[in-house]
Parts: C-alpha cells; structure tokens; sequence
C-alpha cells in the first residue's frame, strides 16, 4: 500500500494504491458477504469511539445503509471517552444500545475461586463484551463486525474470543495509517480518526504496551524495513508468539480407515 523513502533523515510515506479504490472495494466486499450470508441481516458493531470502529461502522453504513447498522456502546462502569461513541453514532445516525457490562465482569470475577491474573482480568472485559455483541445480534438478526486492524493483528494485540471474534472483519488486511485514510475519505470527524489508540483496560495507549509506534510497525509490515533492531526483534518476538491468534483452532482427525467387510 505504502512506498516509503527516506528525505533529510525523515520517513515520509507516499501511497501507491489508490485508497478510495480500497474503500470503495471493501464496501462492495461487505455487501457481498451480507448477500451471501445473511440477506437482511444488520450490521452489529461495537463502538468504541476509536479509528477502528468507527470506520467499520461507516464502511457498514456504505455498504447496508444506515438502517441496516446497530452500534453498540459497552462501558464498563463510566467510561471516559463515551461521548466519542456517541459522536460515531450521531454522525452515522444509526441506530444504538447501551450496554453496562460492569455488573457481568464484576459477577464473573467474584464467582472466580481464585485470584486471576492481571492478563486475565484485562481479557475478561472484551471477551464478555463479545458475548454481549453477539446477544444483541442473535436478537436482532444480525452479524457481528470484527474491527481489528492488520497493524494490531500482526503482534497479537487483540484478546483471542474477545475483540479478536466476529463474523466479518473489513480492516484485517489494513494497516492503521490505511485504516486512518479511509475514516478520512469517509468523511468521518477528525478526531474520531486521529484519537490516540487505547485499549480503555489498563490506562496507557497502545504504543506504550506495544514498545513501538504503529508508523514504525506499519512500515516493517508494508517494507520490511525497519531502523531500530532492538523494535525489529520485539515485533518478530510479538509476530512470532501470537500467530496462533490467525489460525482456526486445531482439531484432531483420527483419520478411522473404512471398516472392510
């Protein structure tokens, strides 16, 4: 997607790909597979108030109609940032529920017979967030959006049955400046696009749990290239350990030859 050159020691990023080719095509993509599985089905979204499901949401929007999109807001408890998934879905004008999951992650947690670990407990709240999307969805004949990014995917920054699940995933081959350009063309509020990313568990941005900046990340994926080697082996590091995440769940096939008469 990206042709990056180097001018007076500074990285600057020149497109190749036509991006609103990319989001046209993506549109046409979504609408394909609500054709082929689930004609009239909504579009279930989780709305965070990020660059991500902000631009799925949209593309959904593009791709259905507005009718046809159901956000839904999950705080836990208050939420910061609310009010910038109220803007999404004021700006989109679709329709929303909001759903306090602070009740379920607290229940799940004291019904727990030991002290989870802290991995766990920032796992649970996507993972119970899932499980609310797709109550919503079975309830209102719809699929469930994945919004997770190329960027993210490569390193494992996703919680596996969380935030990682869903039934179509339009931005799993995007990276997150190609995510941004296409919220841009889609005329989405700058600060919806532009908002530092976070994932709203543990109170630091995403590039402060990665190790790097997704411009750093974006560039190794597209280019190979990269300039820090220390950032280069945590990313292969990361790569490396999280692939898993990519692949559908191993299953056993005993491969029972046919019984002979």
């Amino acid at each position: 997607m990206f042709k990056f050159e180097k001018q007076s020691g500074k990285v600057s990023v020149i497109f190749l790909a036509d991006m609103l080719k990319v989001k046209d095509a993506c549109v046409r993509w979504i609408r394909d597979f609500f054709e082929e599985n689930g004609k009239d089905c909504n579009a279930v979204v989780g709305i965070s108030g990020g660059k991500d499901s902000s631009v799925v949401a949209a593309l959904c929007v593009a791709a259905l109609g507005k009718d046809r999109v159901i956000g839904v807001l999950m705080p836990c408890g208050e939420q910061k940032d609310i009010d910038m998934a109220h803007l999404l879905v004021d700006t989109l004008g679709i329709k929303s529920f909001t759903v306090n999951i602070k009740d379920a992650v607290e229940g799940l947690t004291g019904s727990i017979p030991f002290e989870l670990s802290e991995q766990s407990r920032v796992n649970l709240q996507p993972r119970i967030r899932m499980a609310a999307l797709y109550a919503v969805s079975q309830s209102n004949n719809g699929r469930v959006a994945n919004t997770c990014n190329l960027s993210e995917d490569w390193v494992g920054y996703a919680t596996r049955y969380g935030d990682a699940a869903g039934d179509f995933s339009p931005l799993s081959h995007l990276t997150v400046a190609e995510v941004k350009e296409i919220g841009r063309i889609l005329g989405l509020p700058r600060e919806l696009v532009d908002k530092v990313p976070s994932d709203g568990l543990c109170g630091k941005t995403d590039e402060e749990n990665l190790g790097f900046t997704y411009a750093e990340l974006d560039r190794y994926i597209r280019t190979g290239e990269i300039d820090n080697p220390d950032k280069k082996e945590l990313i292969d590091k990361k790569h490396k350990a999280n692939l898993f995440k990519l692949k559908l769940m191993p299953a056993f096939d005993p491969e029972i030859p046919e019984m002979i008469d």
